[in-house]
C-alpha cells in the first residue's frame, strides 16, 4: 500500500513487535549504525510522544543491572509505553520553557545526559520555506538545550550555570530537521561543536516526508 497513513511494512512490524509507532524503526536504524545509546546511558527524549523512541532507548540500555535511565518530555501527556522498565519516566511540559537545570536533575545521578534525542517537529503549514525555517528554529532550541549557548557561540564564557547544556562531555545528539538550506546551515553550526556530524534519512521515513536526521557524535564541551 502507499499514501500517507496507509499501513506499510514498518507499521505492520511495529504492530507485530509491540512498538507504539512505526517511528521506532528510525531510532533502531540510528542505533544500529551509530550505537549512540550504550548500557548505562542516560537518555533524554525531546518530543517523546507517542513513546516508540522511549521503547527503543530502554531496550538499548541493556539489563536493569547496567543502570542508566530514559527521560521523555512532551507537551502532551505520555504514558510510559509497554516494554519499558522502571528506568523510563515521562514529563508533561513545554521543553522550550522548562528550566534546563531542572531537566539536568532528571539525568542519571544528575550528571547530565549521555544522549539527547530530538524528534520534535513544528506544526507544518504546507509552505516549504516556512516549515523549513520553523524546523530549523526548533532544532536550534534543542541544540541550545543540549550544549548551551556558550558552545554554540564558541565563547569561552561557560560560567553561567543556567546557560550550561544538559549534554555530557563526549555525549551524542540526534535532531530531526526538514531538508532545506536552513538544515545545511544548521549542520555547519554543529560540526565545530562535535567530533562528527552526519546526515541520515532512515528507511522508515515515508517517501512523501522531507524529514532528515542530523547525527552529532562526541560533544566537545
Amino acid at each position: 500500500m502507499s499514501g500517507a497513513g496507509a499501513p506499510d511494512f514498518f507499521y505492520r512490524e511495529a504492530q507485530r513487535l509491540g512498538y507504539v509507532a512505526r517511528s521506532a524503526f528510525k531510532l533502531l536504524q540510528i542505533q544500529k549504525q551509530y550505537k549512540l545509546i550504550k548500557p548505562g546511558s542516560s537518555v533524554l527524549d525531546l518530543g517523546c510522544a507517542p513513546g516508540a523512541w522511549l521503547q527503543v532507548a530502554c531496550q538499548s540500555l541493556g539489563p536493569l543491572r547496567s543502570g542508566g535511565n530514559v527521560v521523555g518530555i512532551d507537551i502532551k501527556k505520555v504514558k510510559v509505553p509497554p516494554q519499558c522498565d522502571l528506568r523510563v519516566q515521562t514529563i508533561s511540559a513545554d521543553v522550550l520553557n522548562f528550566p534546563r537545570q531542572k531537566i539536568r536533575e532528571f539525568s542519571f545521578q544528575q550528571m547530565g545526559f549521555s544522549v539527547v534525542l530530538s524528534d520534535m517537529c513544528p506544526s507544518v503549514s504546507g509552505i516549504t520555506t516556512k516549515d523549513a525555517a520553523l524546523s530549523a528554529e526548533l532544532g536550534m532550541r534543542a541544540l541550545d538545550l543540549a550544549v548551551g549557548q556558550a558552545a554554540i557561540s564558541q565563547s569561552p564564557d561557560g560560567s553561567i550555570e543556567s546557560r550550561r547544556g544538559v549534554l555530557k562531555h563526549g555525549g551524542h545528539l540526534v535532531i530531526k530537521l526538514l531538508e532545506s538550506e536552513d538544515a545545511q546551515d544548521f549542520a555547519r553550526i554543529c560540526k565545530p561543536i562535535f567530533n562528527k556530524a552526519s546526515w541520515l534519512r532512515p528507511k522508515a521515513t515515508r517517501s512523501s516526508s522531507r524529514e532528515i536526521y542530523l547525527i552529532c557524535q562526541g560533544f566537545k564541551s
